[in-house]
């Protein structure tokens, strides 16, 4: 018996598929019918052939050892360890702890922690040399692997300020942090702040390697990974090979200045596509979501709860995000091969066509004084909302379609009187340096117009 039964038949040229297709459209145009153009500018073919692919992408993705993330907001010392402890128990394999008051006792926290086999993030919102390199000790002591995430550029681009230091600049903080602690990573880059406020994916890879690229000429000594946060929408394929072209155009980059260390992806849905009404589908969302995070190299993934727009942080919602992703772990068997996009002509297609005209957005930047010197003018922030504008009118005329929102919406679902958090923008009045980038979800005003009428 012939082994190989596809001996039998004959090859089929991407050509001959096409002369097919074009038959079977009876007289329609191919172009216009069948071939559909992204946001970015990427013209969607119908099928993809070996005959039109020339070599693989060179970059590696290992979804086997990416980590569930559990997000934690440290108010009580006990309860966030107990918290800690609980969600470890349960399936979380790294944790990611939001800090706000530079007076907390980061010893108590991590203390009882088992440090030695689980990752711990930092999400900061202050710049304390003094707290980090006390952290830094305890961790040593412990033989932990700590991500600060420190990130002043996303903090003036999110907050229209830079933190307040006691040095100079936050870039000399910045390089004295990375001098005291070497073997720590120390430097982030927050990419999902441009995601969730309306960027399309080729200005989120862009603006993200223009915002590491500041980093790499301002300090020095970066011996240790660079963490990316990213945000991932429900556009699968697309989703998969944004993270895969993230890898490349930052190995490439990287390795201009010796840079020797893969970048680190921590990877989360995005909050611009989630919503009030109708909020199961969030679980859907959020789904697909995580496994385009996973498929595309993610080294860990911290879901969103479905009822993180509307709730405090639960034991419930906590439970469902974390189950999505061991249930895609550990049932269907995502943790099992590395690279598992290679061989897909569709997604290397695109992550090809994301990384070369991300590239050219990044020339053009540092061509324009670099990414710094954009988002002072306000450029980036224009830039962003021009693109957010063009999704947000899509939304509005039902070309873009949120279920349960502006697609067969449930007229009787009620929401007014279970909003424990205020889930629309803030406008917080302060003076700033810049204009701070806003991060704003598509349903919002839809949602608000629903709540007035209930």
């Amino acid at each position: 018996m012939n082994s190989n039964l596809f001996e039998d038949f004959d090859p089929v040229s991407s050509k001959q598929w096409k002369q097919k297709i074009q038959f079977e459209l009876k007289g329609a145009d191919y172009n216009e019918t069948l071939i559909w153009n992204s946001p970015e500018d990427i013209k969607v073919k119908p099928f993809y052939h070996k005959d039109e692919f020339t070599k693989s992408i060179p970059v590696t993705t290992k979804a086997t050892d990416f980590k569930i993330c559990q997000n934690i907001f440290v108010f009580d010392i006990d309860k966030s360890v107990e918290r800690a402890f609980d969600t470890l128990n349960r399936g979380a394999e790294s944790l990611r702890f939001t800090i706000e008051d530079e007076n907390t006792d980061i010893g108590a926290l991590l203390e009882k922690l088992p440090l030695k086999t689980v990752p711990v993030y930092f999400n900061f919102n202050f710049f304390s040399i003094d707290f980090v390199q006390k952290t830094d000790r305890i961790a040593r002591q412990k033989e932990a692997k700590i991500f600060y995430n420190i990130d002043p550029i996303g903090q003036l681009a999110r907050e229209g300020n830079w933190f307040v230091t006691s040095e100079k600049n936050n870039f000399d903080s910045l390089n004295t942090l990375c001098t005291a602690i070497p073997n720590s990573s120390v430097i982030s880059v927050d990419s999902s702040l441009y995601q969730n406020a309306g960027a399309n994916m080729v200005q989120q890879i862009a603006y993200s390697m223009a915002h590491a690229n500041e980093y790499f000429n301002r300090i020095p000594i970066i011996n240790q990974p660079i963490v990316f946060e990213i945000a991932v929408g429900t556009n699968y394929f697309f989703e998969i090979a944004k993270l895969r072209a993230f890898r490349l155009l930052f190995n490439a980059i990287a390795k201009e200045y010796n840079h020797n260390h893969d970048c680190h992806l921590l990877v989360s849905p995005s909050k611009r596509n989630k919503t009030l009404y109708d909020y199961n589908v969030n679980m859907l969302r959020t789904t697909t979501e995580s496994m385009s995070a996973i498929l595309g190299g993610a080294d860990a993934v911290a879901n969103l709860p479905y009822d993180s727009l509307y709730h405090k942080d639960n034991e419930f919602g906590d439970r469902i995000a974390r189950n999505q992703l061991l249930i895609l772990k550990n049932e269907s068997y995502f943790d099992k091969v590395n690279n598992p996009a290679d061989g897909s002509y569709y997604i290397e297609s695109l992550t090809k066509q994301l990384a070369e005209k991300a590239l050219a957005l990044f020339k053009d930047i540092e061509a324009s004084g670099g990414f710094l010197k954009q988002l002072n003018e306000g450029i980036i922030k224009r830039k962003i909302q021009e693109s957010a504008d063009k999704e947000q009118e899509l939304f509005d005329s039902g070309k873009e379609v949120l279920l349960g929102t502006n697609k067969y919406p449930n007229k009787d679902d009620r929401m007014k009187h279970n909003l424990k958090l205020f889930p629309f923008v803030k406008i917080k009045p302060r003076k700033t340096l810049i204009n701070p980038i806003i991060e704003k979800r598509l349903a919002e005003k839809k949602e608000q117009e629903r709540l007035d009428l209930e």
